[in-house]
């Protein structure tokens, strides 16, 4: 017989990452973009009933997706302030603490035991969260990301151009162009660093979409670990398995 599996599920603002697991093992992460998330999720789930899907979502879910989902696996965990996790909690609101920032600093925990972590996750927005060697999450600030600054100086001005992500920038700008990618990319570079001058003690990890971009920038030392989300849900997985 095949090992029983479990799904887990990354909604995020413009993409969705998706994986089965056995244990915490990730699988083939399978990354879909458009908004019927639930048809992704039964496509994937047609041939191969998973036995607990996780899902972590920064997107409203309706109870129809909540209702589809849970016919779709033999048990549905939507991670919120009430899962039941290995790490406490410090914030002061966790009902708006948003799941994939949770999520992120679960994952971090299993790779670095022990130790103090800023997780720095570089997506739609640039999250900073902090996760304590006493296996707590402290807390966190959040930012706008590179895509979302190139966007805002865009619809908020008149006459300054869209920009896309440069291969690489120079500083001062010499045009218009150059200065927007100057300013947007040594601006989030400066305030990376500063979180790393005041936190020197700490191990750093940069996820997200952009992540490689910022850490071939930086000369400090950083881990690159692409899928943190779904490391923190599939632990998740494995222990509602159990349970």
């Amino acid at each position: 017989m095949p090992a029983v599996t479990n799904l887990v599920v990354d909604i995020g603002n413009s993409s969705v990452k998706a994986s089965f697991v056995i244990g915490t093992s990730l699988g083939e992460v399978i990354r879909f973009e458009g908004e019927d998330v639930i048809s992704f999720i039964a496509a994937l789930t047609e041939n191969r009933k998973p036995n607990v899907m996780a899902i972590s979502s920064v997107r409203k879910l309706s109870q129809n997706f909540l209702n589809s989902a849970e016919q779709m696996c033999d048990k549905l965990v939507v991670v919120n302030q009430e899962t039941k996790l290995l790490m406490a909690n410090r914030y002061a609101t966790p009902a708006t603490l948003g799941s994939d920032r949770l999520m992120a600093a679960y994952g971090a925990k299993s790779l670095f035991p022990g130790k103090s972590c800023i997780i720095f996750d570089f997506g739609t927005a640039l999250t900073i969260d902090f996760v304590s060697e006493k296996n707590e999450f402290s807390g966190g600030n959040i930012s706008l990301g590179m895509r979302s600054r190139f966007k805002a100086l865009n619809d908020y001005t008149q006459q300054l151009p869209l920009v896309d992500t440069p291969i690489d920038f120079v500083s001062p700008g010499g045009s218009t162009k150059e200065a927007i990618e100057s300013g947007v990319i040594l601006g989030l570079i400066f305030e990376i660093e500063g979180y790393m001058k005041a936190n020197p003690e700490h191990i750093y990890i940069f996820t997200g979409g952009d992540a490689i971009y910022f850490a071939k920038k930086l000369k400090s030392s950083i881990f690159v670990v692409y899928n943190l989300v779904l490391m923190g849900l599939a632990r998740v997985a494995e222990y509602y398995a159990k349970s």
